[in-house]
């Protein structure tokens, strides 16, 4: 086995991938919420898709593999996880915070995999789900007290963490997917994939958004369309490519960690674009979580070594 394919082997290119997709899927909330100032959220889901599409669908072929799991993953992963963070966004939730609170897709993941996989939870798991129970009750905490909910609301709490069981159900359909296709084919999935959101996203935008707003994105200024294409382009496509790829090269174990990074700079990014604030219930909820995220990820290294 060469260096280069060696699991042991992360090379300064891997290194500069893996910090460069922490960058893009960090700062993505940021644009998230610019394109949100003057496009709704289903406006903002079918720009997001509409960039994510074009051009590469007209040079990239369908992906080898049962049509049910690319509308599966579309739904779950477009509509799903991004049409409720959207909303979230829109309706009360920090980009900063957005940035914690969808990582816990990570126990959620766990969850539907025992449910629905028949996958066992670890003793490092099943300590670190219940860290993220304690941190989102030190969030929930919040809302307890009117007026000291740090600029977010209940209602974009709870899209939040409906959007990270979203994101989760993708994950699942994923893993279904792969098991099927023997040669699975990322990027292709990821562009068909995001094909499929589109029209649900614009005929939710016909059915539920005011009439006044539905030919806004019209006039809409050029930092709303350069977030979507960032989104698009950036966020969905070449991020998930590069993780994807890092994915095949190294264990998990060794890609994995490199996650945690990303509520990292979404809070920074948050604070310093957006000038969100936290408060002292919220930076507890933040702590329990990267702590659980953690747990997961290196505990069972740690109860091993016992």
């Amino acid at each position: 086995m060469s260096a280069s394919s060696s699991p042991s082997a992360f090379s300064t290119r891997d290194l500069v991938s893996a910090l460069f997709v922490v960058l893009i899927w960090g700062t993505n909330f940021v644009a998230m919420k610019v394109g949100l100032r003057d496009l709704t959220p289903f406006q903002m889901g079918a720009a997001r898709y509409i960039f994510a599409v074009l051009p590469l669908i007209l040079f990239i072929r369908p992906p080898k593999l049962p049509v049910k799991w690319i509308v599966a993953y579309g739904l779950c992963q477009g509509v799903g996880q991004f049409g409720l963070l959207f909303l979230s966004l829109k309706v009360g939730m920090s980009a900063a915070l957005a940035s914690v609170i969808l990582q816990t897709q990570v126990f959620f993941t766990a969850f539907f995999g025992f449910a629905l996989l028949h996958e066992r939870a670890s003793r490092a798991l099943q300590a670190g789900l219940l860290l993220a129970a304690v941190g989102l009750v030190c969030f929930g905490m919040n809302y307890v007290q009117p007026g000291h909910a740090g600029g977010t609301t209940a209602g974009g709490f709870a899209l939040c963490l409906a959007a990270a069981a979203m994101w989760a159900a993708s994950n699942i359909v994923v893993r279904r997917a792969q098991q099927a296709t023997p040669q699975f084919d990322v990027v292709g999935f990821m562009v068909w994939c995001s094909l499929v959101p589109i029209v649900p996203f614009i005929g939710l935008s016909l059915a539920f958004d005011d009439p006044a707003t539905r030919w806004s994105w019209t006039s809409a200024p050029l930092a709303t369309w350069i977030s979507a294409a960032y989104l698009g382009w950036m966020a969905t496509i070449l991020g998930y490519a590069m993780w994807t790829r890092l994915l095949k090269r190294h264990p998990v174990n060794r890609v994995a960690p490199f996650s945690l990074g990303v509520p990292v700079v979404g809070i920074s990014a948050g604070m310093i674009a957006l000038g969100d604030v936290i408060t002292g219930w919220q930076w507890a909820g933040i702590a329990l979580i990267v702590a659980s995220l953690i747990c997961t990820m290196f505990g069972g290294r740690w109860l091993g070594q016992r």
